[in-house]
């Protein structure tokens, strides 16, 4: 008999954002969950869906009284709580229920930058060098330009414009400020690495495996930095949308090709080698790879880029997500 499966997620709330593009990413779970809903049903396993709503205690309440033998998460944080994804996970794990994806302690780890800088370090991946600067420490700048200036703690390219890239101390200070304001904390200032872009989802637990790799194609006029912007994901009508597509698989050599994989298979490690996650690099200009994002539950929607990378793997829709399922019931 097929196990029954609750497929969880963030009720959005687009009232909360004054922008159109704003909007539509909060909605975009919901075309997501469609989607992993229709896979499953068509797969034969029996569907029922939660939306959850803050606050967390409310949301905890809603799981106990859950009847599931699996629980298939795409939680992605409340809007404007990114942190709350990971307390959601380990509300599941209290709770006894078997769940897709990566563990609380890995989402955490995954939303913290600079935990996640610390650790791949501790492993031996290079980032980025980098710093944590709000407006009143902009003074203690030391790295070289050009630098991007990052939210600390966010996801899904949020914070994140054509400004953000940065080559003098003005410009240093303006991005500093405005994201201190808009998301309360300090921001992440690298030193920008402007060589390809690739990124691969990892999928696993006792054997993780990578499936083919993408690369981030930029045909952006020369005068704008070759980043993944929110407008990049969410707005149809930018120059960014446009002039930004993922390749895969990559058109890249096998040595190169080995040694994303192997980094990537490291990377996983830091996350318990459990469920899926997507790992992002960038080569310098020594070609020298730097792993600029770590990613545990990824967008997984059908024009999302692990889902492209399953398709290029050979897997259908409905396999890909049946493959999470069968990941989540072997750790049962």
């Amino acid at each position: 008999m097929c196990p029954r499966i609750a497929i969880i997620y963030n009720e959005p709330t687009p009232d909360l954002y004054g922008s159109i593009v704003e909007k539509k990413a909060s909605l975009a779970i919901l075309d997501g969950v469609e989607a992993v809903h229709q896979a499953l049903t068509e797969s034969g396993y029996p569907v029922a869906r939660l939306p959850l709503l803050p606050p967390l205690e409310s949301a905890r309440e809603s799981l106990k009284g859950l009847e599931a033998d699996l629980v298939f998460n795409l939680f992605e944080g409340f809007d404007g709580n990114p942190e709350t994804e990971a307390y959601v996970a380990e509300f599941l794990s209290e709770l006894g229920l078997t769940c897709t994806g990566c563990p609380g302690t890995a989402l955490s780890l995954g939303l913290d930058k600079i935990k996640t800088k610390a650790h791949l370090a501790a492993i031996g991946i290079d980032t980025p060098r980098y710093q944590l600067l709000g407006p009143k420490a902009i003074s203690l700048f030391h790295l070289d330009y050009p630098c991007i200036v990052k939210p600390y703690a966010e996801d899904g390219s949020n914070g994140i414009s054509e400004e953000s890239v940065v080559h003098d101390f003005a410009s240093l200070g303006k991005q500093v400020t405005t994201l201190s304001k808009c998301f309360g904390r300090r921001a992440l200032v690298e030193e920008f690495v402007d060589g390809r872009e690739f990124n691969v989802t990892v999928l696993g637990t006792r054997e993780p495996k990578a499936l083919p790799i993408s690369e981030i194609v930029y045909s952006l006029p020369p005068e704008m930095p070759r980043i993944l912007t929110f407008s990049a994901k969410w707005d149809s009508q930018s120059i960014y949308f446009e002039h930004t597509k993922a390749v895969c698989p990559a058109e890249i050599d096998i040595e190169l090709r080995e040694r994303i994989i192997q980094t990537a298979l490291l990377a996983f490690r830091l996350l318990g080698s459990r469920g899926y996650a997507r790992i992002d690099f960038r080569l310098d200009t020594k070609e020298q790879l730097k792993v600029i994002e770590l990613n545990p539950n990824p967008d997984i929607s059908p024009d999302a880029g692990a889902a492209l990378q399953a398709q290029a793997a050979g897997m259908t829709y409905n396999r890909f997500i049946e493959q999470i399922v069968q990941l989540a019931l072997e750790r049962r």
